[in-house]
């Protein structure tokens, strides 16, 4: 006698897969999300956001998740759900509706000194600019802007953590982990002409 395999709806597969993924144990997070300045993998730890990545300047998924994984844990899970909140608030933000974010963040990628340019980065108002003399400044290095720029660079968390208001003093856009057309997007965004 031959038992048939079971048949699975795959609806039925779909929503377990979807209720593991809610109460599955990793210490990241991620999912992809796609916004007009491009894909953006955003991936959090218990903790908060600890990170958002452009996908293509970045080497792609597969680069950002290895990273992911070397710098923070391997126990990685694509889990949407949980990201939920951080989409939401970046869907707002690019639709003009929102000009601050209320996400918790988890900076544990950043040196001390980062953090400190962090820190105040994410002090400047939505719609305003600060120049990196004068991040460094705030940051407690006054002749730090090269170190400024570099910590900016390395800032996980860019459009809510705002490295993008930071420009030079020259009035010049600067740099930007995303490029200079995504840079000059944000800024157009929040009103921002330059």
């Amino acid at each position: 006698m031959t038992i048939p395999a079971p048949t699975i709806d795959p609806a039925d597969a779909a929503a377990a897969a979807a209720r593991f993924a809610a109460t599955a144990d990793a210490d990241v997070s991620y999912t992809v999300h796609d916004s007009p300045v491009g894909r953006l993998v955003l991936a959090a730890t218990p903790r908060g956001l600890v990170r958002i990545a452009y996908e293509l300047p970045n080497g792609g998924l597969d680069s950002v998740l290895q990273a992911l994984a070397a710098r923070l844990s391997p126990r990685i899970l694509e889990a949407p759900g949980r990201l939920d909140t951080a989409r939401r608030e970046l869907d707002e933000y690019f639709a003009g509706r929102r000009t601050r974010f209320d996400l918790p963040v988890d900076l544990s990628l950043v040196a001390p000194f980062g953090k400190r340019v962090l820190s105040a980065t994410a002090a400047i108002p939505f719609g305003e600019t600060r120049t990196y003399a004068q991040i460094a400044a705030l940051a407690g290095k006054p002749t730090g802007a090269r170190a400024t720029g570099n910590a900016l660079a390395a800032n996980p968390v860019p459009i809510v953590i705002p490295c993008h208001r930071v420009t030079r003093s020259g009035g010049g856009l600067g740099g930007y982990t995303g490029g200079l057309d995504v840079k000059r997007t944000l800024l157009s965004v929040e009103g921002i002409a330059i």
